[in-house]
């Protein structure tokens, strides 16, 4: 079942890169496994899937020492800077940097490791309150901020747009942050590439690849509803 939701998930995508006339190679797929159990990450991975999400670091820890080590896990959730150690080395991209202090301890940590880390800013394109994110109109000075840090790279843009019944109801949001992505790649920054725009998921991430998102977040459509119980 889990691999026919996979593929159905996949067909969607395909669908809507050919609406949007984008090359269907411009679009990665994350499976969101957060709350879900080692066999059912299994289960995707044999059907395919390479890049799965999680939003707890201990949660990505664990499995990352359980499943196979070609996965390229992906930090999407807010990220507290006393666990940044554990996660650095581990995932393959940081989506949720939406401070200059959590920038700088990921830097830190890299440096520790000799390695260089790949992030993302998160912009609370939709000014939510409960939504973690740098406000739009700050975007552009942390990421000219965050770019003179050693060990780091800044590949794009994350938002976590509204949740809404009519996914068309977004579309505005990630026309917004794409144009954003463009400004700050039009300035270009030492160190900043702005190839990545991670945006939609389960309920709109067929808008958002019509308006540009390279990183799709799929967790409900794939794995079904989360158990938040365990």
């Amino acid at each position: 079942m889990l691999k026919d939701n996979y593929e159905a998930v996949k067909n969607n995508i395909e669908q809507a890169c050919m609406r949007s006339n984008r090359d269907l190679s411009e679009v990665t797929l994350i499976a969101v496994s957060k709350t879900k159990p080692v066999p059912m990450l299994q289960e995707i991975y044999d059907a395919g899937a390479r890049d799965f999400g999680e939003n707890k670091v201990q949660e990505l820890c664990q499995k990352y020492e359980e499943l196979p080590q070609d996965i390229r896990w992906h930090m999407i959730g807010h990220l507290q800077r006393n666990k940044v150690k554990q996660v650095v080395g581990k995932a393959a991209l940081i989506h949720s940097v939406d401070s200059y202090r959590l920038a700088q301890e990921i830097s830190l940590q890299a440096q520790k490791q000799n390695i260089t880390v790949p992030i993302l800013i998160e912009v609370n394109i939709a000014k939510e309150e409960s939504k973690f994110g740098i406000a739009k109109e700050d975007t552009i000075q942390l990421v000219e901020e965050i770019a003179e840090l050693p060990n780091l790279t800044i590949q794009g843009l994350m938002t976590i747009a509204p949740f809404v019944d009519d996914p068309e109801d977004n579309r505005l949001y990630f026309r917004e942050i794409k144009q954003l992505s463009v400004d700050i790649k039009n300035k270009n920054i030492d160190n900043v590439t702005m190839d990545v725009l991670s945006m939609g998921m389960t309920n709109d991430y067929e808008v958002a690849i019509e308006e540009g998102a390279t990183i799709v977040r799929v967790g409900t459509g794939i794995f079904g509803a989360r158990n938040y119980n365990i």
